[in-house]
């Protein structure tokens, strides 16, 4: 029996590790790669947050939105002092070709559950970047979810390859 608690106990210290969030009131700025929603505190968190290293023009971020709650919760958009125009995005088919374009209805984020921004898939789209995103660079977002409670959270610059996303004019979107 003293076994199990013991390991029950070593289980939640190195999950409580593993998740750090920073709640959205809190005055100083999140540098962690995951944050919390202000209001109810800790309802949506975002993990791994990042942004595709760039010179300027257009950029995407991605990282996976976890939700705490019971109900779902849509994220109906998103600021970053980065960027003028934001917009949440998905890339669907049409035509036979890979489109990006403006998510309808926003993000939502099953209750209990998680979604996922990545590459090739559903993404923050960063238009008119005039200053240069390097690896390691840390550029503040804010998430507004309906109802009007917000997540701000630090994403990390990353350089990426990936699945050959070229989130510069002239992409159909």
């Amino acid at each position: 029996m003293n076994t199990r608690t013991t390991l029950f106990a070593a289980a939640v210290v190195l999950l409580a590790g593993c998740g750090v969030t920073t709640p959205a009131a809190d005055p100083a700025p999140a540098a962690s790669a995951s944050a919390a929603a202000a209001a109810p505190a800790q309802a949506l968190t975002i993990t791994d947050p990042w942004v595709k290293a760039v010179e300027k023009g257009m950029t995407a971020a991605f990282g996976t939105l976890v939700n705490h709650t019971d109900s779902p919760i849509t994220v109906t958009g998103a600021a970053s002092p980065l960027s003028p125009e934001i917009e949440l995005h998905e890339v669907v088919e049409s035509d036979n070709k890979m489109i990006m374009r403006p998510k309808d209805g926003g993000f939502v984020v099953p209750a209990r559950g998680s979604h996922e921004l990545r590459p090739g898939g559903d993404h923050i789209m960063l238009m008119g970047v005039e200053e240069e995103v390097l690896p390691g660079a840390e550029i503040p977002f804010t998430l507004t979810v309906e109802g009007g409670a917000t997540l701000e959270f630090t994403a990390i610059g990353k350089n990426f390859a990936g699945a050959k996303e070229d989130y510069q004019p002239g992409m159909d979107h």
